[in-house]
């Protein structure tokens, strides 16, 4: 076990790994601590030296700047780890927001802590919390996934994940896929289900969409949209929409759900459950319709 006592110094003269959060976007989110512990480490390091060198020139920081990202070598980490260990500080950054949070550094900070170097975080700016206190949704309880994924079999799989708590989930989600995800939500959990993305944030064209997967998959389909996003679901613990989950009855209320919400005909409301389920359409075709017979 070992324990930590980030403001009392040993005799051991160690430097200090600092985490500084950056802007996510407007400038003067920049905390009074953040900038003083840049203005005095002796190295920077940041995934792209291009992008913070904006933000050290804005606050006139003039100190060493270097790079450390994904494919940084483990030797490039000892390399730090001995600069640490000969008394001089470094602070490490994100891009944008609190660093470690899908940025690399996680390497740097085990190996810190492994040879006992204090590793002080300090508060600022995140994009996932900025968003949820101002989402609306109830946040009594959240959780953050990182990016949504790609894959649909992903999606469905990290939908039922989410699926059993009750609170809001909490995505990263590129403008390019965010329709997609969105549609995963509304396939997979309920077109009902409440939804808001929040896009960039603090800046000029802060932007929120509030509404059911239905509403905003509408709103998604007639408007482009740009900006990293934020993408948060309110999940209710309620039955998944997918799979071997369906019965005969469910399948038809699919139907004619897309049909009704879609403005659709049948038979292209029966393809997109056919392909949703993994089932052929003559066998989705054969179920809605037998269905409505005995209606």
């Amino acid at each position: 076990m070992k324990v930590q006592r980030s403001f009392q110094k040993g005799d051991d003269h160690r430097g200090d790994l600092y985490l500084v959060p950056t802007p996510i976007g407007n400038l003067e989110d920049m905390t009074f601590r953040g900038v003083r512990i840049l203005s005095e480490v002796s190295l920077i390091l940041s995934e792209d030296t291009r992008h913070t060198i904006h933000l050290l020139n804005h606050y006139e920081i003039n100190n060493r700047l270097e790079s450390f990202h994904d494919h940084s070598s483990k030797a490039e980490a000892d390399h730090y780890i001995r600069h640490l260990l000969d008394g001089k500080d470094i602070a490490l950054v994100s891009d944008a927001g609190m660093p470690l949070i899908n940025d690399p550094g996680h390497p740097l900070v085990v190996e810190a802590l492994e040879v006992g170097i204090h590793v002080i975080s300090l508060p600022g700016a995140n994009a996932a919390l900025t968003a949820l206190i101002s989402s609306g949704l109830p946040i009594h309880q959240f959780a953050y996934y990182g990016f949504f994924p790609k894959n649909k079999q992903k999606k469905k799989e990290i939908l039922q994940k989410i699926n059993v708590m009750n609170g809001v989930a909490i995505f990263y989600e590129s403008p390019y896929r965010i329709r997609q995800a969105v549609e995963a939500v509304y396939n997979f959990l309920s077109p009902e289900t409440s939804i808001v993305i929040a896009r960039e944030l603090t800046k000029r064209y802060e932007e929120y969409i509030r509404g059911s997967a239905s509403q905003v998959m509408d709103y998604l389909k007639q408007n482009s949209i740009k900006g990293e996003c934020v993408l948060m679901i309110q999940t209710q613990a309620q039955e998944l929409h997918s799979l071997e989950e369906f019965s005969d009855q469910g399948i038809q209320h699919k139907v004619q759900q897309l049909i009704k919400d879609e403005n659709i005909k049948p038979n292209k409301a029966i393809a997109q459950v056919a392909k949703h389920l993994d089932r052929s359409r003559k066998e989705i075709y054969n179920i809605y319709h037998q269905l409505r017979e005995t209606d």
